[in-house]
């Protein structure tokens, strides 16, 4: 038990090194982490230029002893440039063999690039491969069976066919990642373009500890009738609003349940737990704050309010683009009259939550993203309403 608690306490230590690194990654950085402790496969969404690779490649980078394969797929992508080629050489002598070296089939943690650019030709043995850890090699015979642990897949785009929407559906984990909201956090980006950078912290984990804890510790961790209640009453309420979500992708969630508790050192599973469902039960970007907030009405009230504020926060920002091209003098008057109070008001109840939600030990992440989106949309009024450098002005208004 000793030892598990110790792959727990790396984990996190992992994961809080990535969050310092990674401006706006917390959330994401530990979705990672608990969809690999769950044996799973995520698929980090967004536009180019947001760190979905750079963090792929430094949190599979901290398991000693793994084997690690990386490939930016492409329509044209060949089966065997994945899954090994054929051995020049043997063939040469009349042999037919391929070398597995180095490829996905002798790896144990996976980053796929563009995953929805599989190749026709490659789309079968790929979904073997994450389905059943299994690839069925080129002169037939019987199938390799695969290591893998888990596969953090990323792309710019969503699937546009049946093909990939086939492989959709098998990456049980879904983020989205955007680019920098935060005005402070994008000011701290640049500023580290210049910085001569510290040597940074670099916990790993072994290969053997992860293994164990994929296979023994996690599936060990209890689950109470509460949240398999809890879980019911969520699957009710997103039916109601007509998400549905299959029983397979249901009962593989419960399997993260469990992984973000073994992450945080319980032995049960708690309705905080539960926040990792926002990543699961949703199929397009415009469902996902549908289901964040119905899970968030479980488990979190602090951070469902912070959502409602976010609402308020989005609705200036429309006014603010709507009021284009008109006068300082009538901006200064919207501001006055209509932004001011909402956004102090919000910005006021933000800090309050995120101060009542830590001291209840609830995740702060959802409050944190609208409280860099209220800076955002803050430092717009101020520079383009007001014409005052959001930078000079603390945080309230």
């Amino acid at each position: 038990m000793e030892d598990a608690q110790d792959t727990a306490r790396r984990l996190r230590a992992i994961g809080d090194e990535l969050s310092d690194r990674f401006y706006e990654r917390a959330d994401v950085v530990r979705t990672l982490v608990v969809t690999l402790l769950a044996g799973q496969h995520s698929l980090v969404l967004g536009p180019p230029g947001t760190a979905k690779s750079e963090m792929a490649r430094e949190l599979t980078g901290r398991v000693e002893g793994a084997s690690y394969w990386e490939i930016l797929l492409s329509k044209f992508t060949a089966p065997t440039r994945m899954f090994g080629p054929i051995d020049v050489a043997a063939l040469a002598r009349g042999e037919y063999r391929q070398v597995y070296d180095g490829r996905a089939t002798t790896a144990h943690i996976a980053f796929i690039d563009e995953i929805f650019k599989c190749s026709t030709a490659a789309l079968n043995e790929t979904l073997g491969y994450l389905n059943e850890r299994i690839y069925h090699p080129e002169n037939g015979g019987e199938p390799i069976r695969c290591p893998l642990i888990g596969a953090i897949t990323a792309s710019n785009e969503l699937p546009g066919g049946e093909d990939s929407a086939a492989i959709y559906d098998r990456l049980l984990v879904r983020i989205e990642v955007r680019y920098l909201e935060d005005p402070s956090n994008f000011a701290a980006l640049v500023r580290s373009a210049v910085a001569r950078p510290a040597a940074p912290r670099r916990t790993t984990v072994e290969l053997a500890a992860l293994q164990h804890a994929v296979t023994e510790a996690v599936p060990a961790v209890e689950v109470p009738d509460a949240i398999v209640d809890a879980v019911c009453t969520l699957r009710a309420a997103l039916r109601r609003k007509e998400l549905v979500a299959s029983d397979r992708r249901w009962r593989q969630a419960v399997g993260l349940l469990q992984a973000s508790a073994f992450l945080d050192g319980r032995p049960e599973v708690a309705a905080r737990d539960l926040s990792v469902l926002t990543h699961v039960l949703w199929d397009s970007p415009a469902q996902r704050p549908v289901v964040e907030r119905e899970v968030l009405q479980l488990v979190n009230p602090d951070a469902k309010e912070a959502l409602d504020l976010a609402d308020v926060v989005e609705e200036l920002e429309v006014q603010l683009d709507a009021m284009a091209g008109q006068s300082r003098e009538a901006l200064s008057e919207w501001v006055i009259k209509k932004a001011h109070n909402r956004l102090a008001t919000a910005g006021k109840r933000l800090e309050e939550l995120r101060g009542e939600a830590a001291g209840a030990g609830r995740s702060t992440a959802t409050i944190d993203r609208v409280t860099g989106r209220w800076r955002a949309v803050r430092a717009r009024v101020l520079t383009e309403a007001l014409g005052v450098d959001a930078s000079t002005v603390q945080d309230r208004l």
